[in-house]
């Protein structure tokens, strides 16, 4: 009897370890378009494109290659919507002996895995994801005994397991680990801001394009324009080119925002890495390459790498050491509804509207958009923290949740009680200024700390930290902050919090069922 071996849409990559373990006449590859992955949230109609599309051209390759492939199209009448039941169809139609499956990037898909050996009483033989720098055991044995989880001391770890950046005898490169001090350079007038490289649809993604238009015209986003690699051998090409042109740059202006410009420096590889049509260490290294030949300087490379091997390769960690409870933590205890901007983006507010407005045209905002615009505007604001998780999974093209989930509840929204970040990301208008264009061309005043025409992150900046006192005032990585605070007359503190409560006020909540 052959094995089947479904793969699912985040596990397109050749070297795959189900696939390695068994002769292509041996196996039936199982690829499945179903419902329940389309609308868990409603996902971003250029995310649903791309995984459809990426999946069906890794179906042609896997057949060109020798693989019988069983794939089940999302419009099939005989879809059930759902990974159970198309397992359950499967088995009717091969008999199969044995399941073989590399284990679920998420938590909810894990839970039906699970169940699969004793619903159809066969063996159910589940994979280390080997993809992956640091594997899951490996991160446990990590973080066991640690009283905090801090992200520095694992990414040197992660420098040393691939030798990334160090010298000869064991050192990192130059003498220096971490080189972010370096690239927090504000917006320079007059930069050339090249475009990630575009791929032209193919018939097939065409055809996609084309569904998914019809059947999810109700989801945000646009179609329009798409052209993001659907294979490895384009995420490839994305790569080089993103090595030639931008990643020079990168580090020093990674941090910037600038109004109309959607991609900056900024790589846009996420989306092919977290679909496995690249891997990480290939990326890192290709970056390493580009320093070692004198293509780029060190802080940019750094930089770039402690994206992939430290940062990603963290919260994945994270992720599946502290679920199911993370997904459900709200440290702080907030509960205001989403705002209706972050579906509209109609708001005065230059920056969020600009953050918006690139999600909703390209599924992306890079991570100070996400992190400082978008993530600090709801933690200081007091929106429920899993309202904003949903968000993110809903709206951005290279979101799943072992990576959405920690950096929102975690980084963004500091509701896990700090366990990932000692510190609230929070942040006023003077940053926002600092690092982008857009408070000059705002209708809100920066420069004004209170007040209908005064930049609500001021306000709200210092209500939060009023409201969250007793939590964070001990903190002593925010003792200057509440020695600010302490310095202000009663009736500066009054008009701040009462500006805040005034803006909150104004805000549309975002409809209900909004999400799912």
């Amino acid at each position: 009897m052959a094995t089947l071996v479904p793969i699912l849409g985040d596990q397109l990559s050749h070297d795959l370890a189900s696939l390695r373990g068994v002769a292509p006449g041996d196996a039936i590859v199982l690829m499945m378009e179903v419902a329940d992955e389309t609308t868990y949230v409603r996902h971003h109609k250029r995310k649903i494109a791309l995984v459809l599309s990426a999946m069906r051209h890794f179906a042609e390759e896997l057949h060109a290659a020798g693989w019988t492939v069983d794939y089940v199209r999302l419009d099939d009448p005989a879809n059930s919507g759902n990974f159970t039941g198309e397992i359950a169809r499967a088995m009717r139609r091969h008999r199969p002996g044995a399941i073989r499956i590399v284990e679920s990037g998420e938590w909810r898909v894990k839970m039906m895995i699970d169940g699969w050996s004793s619903r159809f009483d066969l063996p159910v033989n589940v994979l280390p994801d080997d993809r992956f720098i640091c594997s899951t055991l490996e991160f446990q044995t990590w973080a066991q005994g640690r009283a905090s989880l801090v992200m520095e001391y694992f990414y040197r770890d992660m420098r040393r397991k691939t030798g990334l950046l160090m010298t000869a005898d064991g050192k990192p490169e130059c003498g220096e680990w971490n080189l972010d001090k370096e690239n927090r350079a504000s917006p320079k007038p007059g930069l050339n801001y090249p475009e990630p490289l575009h791929f032209a649809p193919d018939e097939i993604t065409n055809d996609v394009i084309a569904l998914v238009s019809n059947r999810f015209a109700g989801h945000f986003g646009r179609l329009e324009g798409f052209g993001l690699p659907v294979t490895a051998g384009e995420a490839r090409q994305a790569l080089d080119h993103f090595v030639r042109t931008a990643l020079p740059e990168f580090g020093t202006y990674q941090d910037t925002m600038v109004t109309g410009q959607d991609w900056l420096f900024h790589s846009w590889l996420s989306p092919a890495l977290n679909l496995g049509l690249l891997k990480p260490l290939e990326v890192a290294q290709a970056a390493a390459r580009a320093y070692a030949a004198g293509l780029a300087p060190l802080n940019a490379v750094e930089g770039f790498i402690r994206q992939i091997i430290g940062w990603r390769e963290y919260v994945r960690g994270y992720y599946w050491l502290d679920m199911p409870q993370v997904a459900v933590a709200n440290g702080l205890g907030a509960d205001r509804p989403l705002p209706a901007f972050y579906w509209t983006g109609e708001t005065d507010m230059l920056c969020m509207a600009e953050a918006v407005r690139n999600t909703r045209d390209n599924g992306y905002a890079h991570h100070i958009q996400r992190l400082m615009v978008l993530g600090n505007f709801a933690m200081l604001a007091g929106v429920r923290p899993q309202d904003v998780a949903d968000w993110f999974l809903a709206v951005y093209v290279d979101a799943y949740e072992w990576v959405e989930l920690p950096n929102v509840i975690g980084m963004s929204q500091h509701a896990d009680g700090g366990r990932l970040a000692t510190k609230p990301y929070a942040g006023g208008g003077a940053y926002i200024n600092r690092m982008s264009d857009h408070c000059k061309a705002c209708r809100y005043d920066v420069r004004q700390k209170t007040g209908p025409d005064a930049c609500p992150f001021n306000a709200l900046y210092w209500d939060f930290l009023a409201r969250h006192e007793r939590k964070f005032r001990k903190n002593r990585r925010m003792a200057t902050i509440y020695a600010n605070w302490d310095r202000m007359m009663p009736e500066q503190r009054d008009s701040y919090r009462a500006s805040a409560a005034a803006f909150l006020d104004t805000i549309e909540p975002a409809a209900s069922g909004w999400a799912r």
